[in-house]
């Protein structure tokens, strides 16, 4: 028998995962009382065969991304146009006034998570990493091709 769950129940999810690339640098936003948001656009891709023509086609999604504090501060020192980033979040709408007196509506992704898999800043600064200065692992077997138990990565 299957059981219904009591509809009185909140078992809702607000939950978005979403990997892709920046539209834009990050713009933030400062707020008396020290805190900050960061906002930026983020590219998701479709990739898709019409059937009709066999043409492959891109439909590209562009989604609002908010990030707080800290977080802004960290995507505004590390990211920006073109780096591809995973994020975790959920979806927020809100409404605002405009200047000229219009009621103005967004949906919002309200990052709660984020990975940098990408970044243009990263790539540089690891162009210019001299190999003289990578630190070796001496503990390294060479002849065997193996490392200590206690060194293993995992």
């Amino acid at each position: 028998m299957i059981e219904i769950p009591n509809p009185t129940m909140n078992g809702t999810l607000n939950k978005v995962m979403l990997i892709g690339f920046l539209g834009d640098d990050v713009k933030m936003h400062y707020f008396d009382g020290g805190n900050c948001i960061g906002r930026f656009q983020l590219a998701t891709n479709e990739v898709y065969i019409n059937k009709t023509t066999n043409e492959k086609i891109t439909s590209t999604e562009w989604h609002n991304l908010v990030v707080r504090n800290k977080a802004a501060e960290l995507c505004e020192k590390y990211l920006s146009k073109g780096d591809k980033i995973y994020v975790e979040g959920r979806i927020k709408s809100r409404q605002w006034q405009s200047e000229d007196g219009s009621t103005k509506h967004t949906t919002e992704i309200q990052v709660t998570e984020f990975t940098f898999l990408s970044t243009k800043k990263d790539s540089e600064n690891n162009k210019q990493i001299p190999v003289a200065d990578v630190s070796k692992n001496t503990n390294f077997d060479s002849e065997n091709n193996v490392l200590p138990i206690n060194d293993l990565p995992f």
